[in-house]
């Protein structure tokens, strides 16, 4: 089978924070990506905007280095420079007036016009009311933002009205990188375009559902922005509420934007208060060649947690009574991320006790090596016995297609070129991430009113024993991080 790659029309797309590490290390490495794959027109122009002050080649020999780092390798030197020539460079101030009428200058009638703001949230409004006060914006413009998207449910308000002064919802995509891994657009095409796990998939026969994001870096180099966020802030709000409402929703009418986020909203809204019993967080301590976290911060009495872990329910006639357990942590045992749907047991085991437990699971994992899998249960081969044992079914998909369907994209490449598209499908709208922020500020007031004190944990491990516990007390068990 051979990957189809669909061009998208001409485009302008200016990069505010165009010399910041995001752009460097995804944004325009993903678009040389799909440079090469054919994917952007020639004729596309990408706009560099930030303090800096470079001109053109300047900047172009700036990204050429972080091509040479970040991007594919063994490009020839034709190509890459004919991606650099695409590019230009504006230096602006993002709350004066310098820079804004050379970037109007620089756009072109008759193509896409997009904005990504890579850049501080409390920068938002700036840019958005000059956009439109030296008229570079147009109806049809599409503006990009990236999380954090608000620190709770007040400041996420905010942002959305200062936005809505100058864009409307259709023109906003708040990007959330997960979204668009492969493996996680593949969820929706498991769930709903195979009549195989749809009738089960409800809690008359899941077990429970685990979603895990684990990671082995610390928080060094970014301690300063970290100890103000916290996993919870960072991880759960976000990510993990996204790979929550993808498992959880209801099937959409059609594969639709607001469509899709009608269900997913729903989910958010179906999500039941976490009681201080089923919640978990920690701080990792030191190893021999890391300190420990509050070292990373330069914060010796931080109440900041770098590990959480919760049980919830979805109070609706799908997912009542299924327990939905999701954790995320810094310097674990290994980087993984994944979702186990974990199938109850048959009502009666025909080969007795002595068979033991088993259950049939469905493993979606997202990093580091994306791909499905199905736990079944089989008879150990050789004499002696029916003895049972589980083994992997492979539903990965890499291996169906071929090879010549080439490198899984990046999940920037694939969202940027969506923007370009107008599809928001995989961006979350307004009043999802308000929700999802009315759901998680109770459990962060909670530690702030009570005080409370994140329990340590080793570095390289799984994190708290008191995680272990969340899971032991139902007669369950997390899945190992590998």
């Amino acid at each position: 089978m051979v990957s189809r790659v669909i061009p998208v029309e001409p485009f302008d797309l200016v990069i505010f924070g165009g010399t910041g590490d995001l752009a460097r290390r995804k944004i325009l490495p993903g678009l040389f990506r799909r440079f090469i794959a054919g994917q952007m027109p020639q004729d596309a122009q990408i706009i560099g905007a930030a303090r800096a002050e470079y001109d053109a080649d300047g900047y172009r020999q700036f990204i050429k280095q972080s091509l040479f780092e970040f991007g594919p390798k063994d490009v020839p030197n034709d190509v890459t420079e004919a991606f650099l020539s695409g590019l230009d460079y504006v230096a602006i101030d993002a709350k004066g007036t310098n820079g804004w009428p050379d970037l109007a200058a620089k756009m072109r009638d008759g193509h896409v016009r997009a904005f990504y703001f890579s850049v501080a949230p409390a920068l938002f409004g700036d840019l958005a009311e000059r956009l439109h006060s030296h008229d570079i914006a147009l109806p049809d413009s599409r503006i990009v933002v990236e999380k954090p998207f608000g620190h709770d449910l007040k400041s996420a308000r905010s942002l959305n009205a200062t936005l809505a002064q100058h864009f409307s919802e259709d023109q906003i995509y708040r990007i959330d990188h997960y979204l668009g891994k492969e493996t996680v657009q593949n969820l929706m095409a498991v769930r709903f375009g195979n009549m195989l796990f749809e009738p089960l998939w409800n809690a008359l026969y899941i077990d429970h559902v685990q979603i895990t994001v684990a990671e082995t870096v610390g928080v060094d180099g970014r301690g300063g922005y970290y100890d103000t966020s916290g996993a919870m802030r960072d991880m759960v709000q976000n990510h993990l509420m996204q790979l929550l409402c993808l498992i959880a929703m209801e099937p959409p009418a059609k594969f639709d934007p607001d469509a899709v986020r009608d269900e997913k909203l729903k989910v958010i809204r179906a999500l039941d208060p976490v009681s201080p019993h089923h919640l978990v967080r920690g701080q990792y301590g030191a190893s021999s060649d890391h300190p420990d976290y509050r070292a990373h911060v330069e914060n010796r009495r931080s109440r900041t947690e770098s590990y959480v872990a919760l049980k919830t329910h979805i109070s609706n006639w799908r997912w009542a009574g299924t327990p939905f357990y999701l954790r995320t942590g810094k310097r674990l045992r290994a980087r993984s991320s994944e979702i186990a749907v974990v199938f109850k047991e048959t009502p009666h085991s025909i080969f007795g006790p002595e068979a033991g437990s088993h259950r049939n699971a469905l493993i979606i994992r997202l990093q580091p090596d994306e791909g499905i899998t199905m736990d079944v249960t089989i008879k150990e081969p050789g004499p002696g016995g029916m003895r049972l044992i589980d083994v992997p079914l492979d539903m990965t998909f890499a291996e169906a297609l071929g090879p010549e369907v080439g490198e899984v994209p990046d999940a920037y490449e694939r969202l940027i070129m969506d923007v370009i598209r107008g599809n928001q499908t995989l961006f979350m709208r307004g009043d999802e991430v308000e929700a999802a922020w009315a759901w998680t500020d109770p459990i962060i007031n909670h530690w702030g009113e009570t005080k409370d004190v994140p329990k340590p944990y080793d570095a390289g491990g799984s994190g708290p024993e008191d995680a272990l516990m969340l899971m032991h007390r139902d007669d369950r068990k997390w899945r190992e991080i590998r």
